[in-house]
């Protein structure tokens, strides 16, 4: 599908800057470059959309493409000067969460339900429909780059993985307009509220609708750590800084801050 020729209306509303393309490698990658070089021209909730991105990225390096038209690639600029250092681990995990209320609004009336797999999956029905990236702009410290990659319009065939859905899959229309509005008023909602409560999570409200929103806690899980390592166990909760905890069969627990998470059953 085409950029609408009516834009983005809504998204403009909650946004100072919306730009749109028609294809780009990255546009992570593009708002990364383009907020270190000109600063007051990409401000708190500028964002990027193209529904032909090339050359996607993901946690841990991953790349992948997808056929232009069928999902919905953003990239929002987030400026947290406010926000103390030691609590901006959980700004993925808002992007996350502030992306499975926009999936969710989207699926009201039907019998599908969005959810945030740890740390920012966001899942229908147990499937992937959207993955996030959050980056830190080089020399800007307080300024965060946060990437989403809806699928939107992919038929079940183009899904890459067996564990992928999209809306089209569904047989669901994703109005692109207000899945990003509501992703940009969520998100800024949540941030907020963490830079009010100075960072404390629990006090801001952060980490319970986070975990109200994850799928992951209570389930049994193996967690392949980066150190190539495998941790298994029943994710039991968040942590203060938002890792996740992970209880073994003998009682222990463990904090992960980083790994891909199996959702065993």
């Amino acid at each position: 599908m085409p950029i609408p020729t009516d834009g983005y209306p809504r998204a403009a509303a909650v946004s100072p800057r919306v730009q749109i393309t028609e294809s780009t490698d990255s546009t992570n990658a593009d708002v990364l470059a383009a907020a270190a070089a000109d600063p007051d021209g990409w401000p708190h909730l500028s964002v990027l959309l193209t529904t032909d991105q090339r050359a996607g990225r993901g946690r841990l390096d991953r790349s992948w493409t997808t056929p232009p038209g069928t999902a919905l690639a953003l990239s929002v600029v987030v400026r947290v000067p406010a926000l103390p250092l030691e609590s901006r681990g959980w700004i993925p995990l808002v992007a996350g969460a502030a992306m499975a209320r926009a999936v969710g609004a989207q699926l009201r009336g039907t019998p599908h339900s969005a959810t945030l797999k740890w740390p920012n999956d966001v899942l229908v029905d147990g499937g992937k429909v959207c993955g996030i990236l959050a980056e830190v702009v080089g020399g800007d410290p307080d300024t965060v780059v946060v990437g989403a990659g809806v699928n939107t319009r992919m038929t079940r065939a183009d899904l890459p993985v067996d564990t992928a859905v999209s809306f089209a899959a569904l047989g669901l229309t994703c109005d692109d307009d207000r899945l990003v509005a509501d992703f940009l008023t969520a998100l800024d909602e949540q941030l907020t509220a963490l830079v009010t409560a100075r960072g404390d999570a629990a006090a801001s409200g952060v980490s319970g609708e986070v975990s109200a929103l994850c799928s992951t806690l209570g389930a049994d899980v193996a967690v392949q750590l980066p150190d190539g390592t495998r941790l298994t166990g029943r994710a039991a909760r968040l942590d203060a800084d938002g890792r996740l905890v992970v209880e073994d069969a003998t009682g222990r627990e463990t904090a992960v801050s980083a790994g891909d998470v199996v959702h065993v059953r």
